[in-house]
């Protein structure tokens, strides 16, 4: 049953308290929430990539509240289960962090098995330490799922290894989003020649402020790079090309989120492999 969640299911506000700050209180008093809450990671869109255990606790859920990346197939597996949509998209969230948080302990406080449905891992750029944070504040018992982030699931189905020997011996998971002035800024400037792999999440807004500083900062115009949008899915499509032309690949092929920008020489491995594997297709028709 999918419905939305109403913050006036909270218990009423005592001496002006929002709903957040009465569980916290209630927990300090010794109330206890007999529910549980599982964050979990659905992984990078594929929804056979999911965890077994995820799969256990997603047909256990009375709760689940998922977020907007989130593969749907995975819903059929908990047909019993009240579904809360509490997906986010720029400029557009059908709730407020501070409501999901509120709802996850209104939920546990009830009794319920609660699961927080994200897409890849909760603790990579789904803000799964801060849910965590509130919960354990309220005095509910929670568990992390881990799920496969999309720099590593998206980047491992196109082809393109992260590290690979004599090529790339680390890489970085960046956020894009945080080229926006009211965030922290991320240093492109140290990025650029101290990480051999780039993986950037939610970066296609940012696109032009990205290539800009990397290339201030001295990174080769001549890098390869990839997009890789709606990884793992059958949506997938993948491009590649330059550091210098990044921005008109974006425009000619219009990329949009949810995207994976891989930046270095890994991503020439792809190409590779894909050549070995059409030569090895010639063979087998040729024997």
């Amino acid at each position: 049953m999918k419905r939305e969640f109403n913050i006036t299911l909270l218990p009423q506000q005592k001496n002006n308290m929002n709903g957040l700050e009465f569980y916290a209180t209630s927990a300090l008093q010794g109330i206890i929430a007999t529910g549980h809450v599982a964050i979990m990671g659905a992984g990078p869109g594929d929804p056979e990539l999911i965890t077994i255990k995820g799969m256990r606790l997603l047909q256990e859920a009375d709760v689940i509240l998922y977020d907007r990346l989130v593969n749907e197939d995975l819903l059929q597996y908990a047909p019993h289960a009240e579904l809360v949509f509490c997906g986010k998209a720029p400029g557009k969230h059908a709730m407020s962090q501070t409501e999901i948080n509120a709802a996850l302990i209104h939920y546990a406080y009830l009794g319920k098995k609660v699961v927080r449905l994200k897409g890849g891992d909760p603790f990579v750029f789904g803000r799964g330490g801060e849910e965590a944070l509130a919960l354990a504040e309220a005095g509910v018992h929670f568990d992390i799922i881990p799920g496969i982030t999309s720099a590593i699931g998206a980047a491992a189905a196109a082809n393109i290894p992260l590290t690979h020997r004599n090529v790339a011996t680390s890489f970085a998971c960046v956020t894009g989003y945080c080229c926006d002035e009211n965030n922290k800024q991320v240093r492109w400037d140290l990025l650029a020649h101290s990480v051999d792999t780039l993986a950037i999440y939610m970066g296609v807004g940012s696109l032009a402020q990205v290539q800009e500083a990397l290339l201030q900062a001295g990174k080769s115009s001549l890098t390869p790079i990839a997009f890789i949008e709606q990884g793992t899915t059958v949506n997938e499509c993948i491009y590649t090309g330059t550091l210098s032309h990044m921005c008109e690949l974006a425009r000619v092929h219009n990329i949009k989120n949810p995207s994976l920008i891989i930046i270095g020489e890994s991503v020439r491995i792809r190409e590779q492999l894909q050549s070995a594997l059409m030569q090895a297709m010639k063979l087998r028709h040729i024997v």
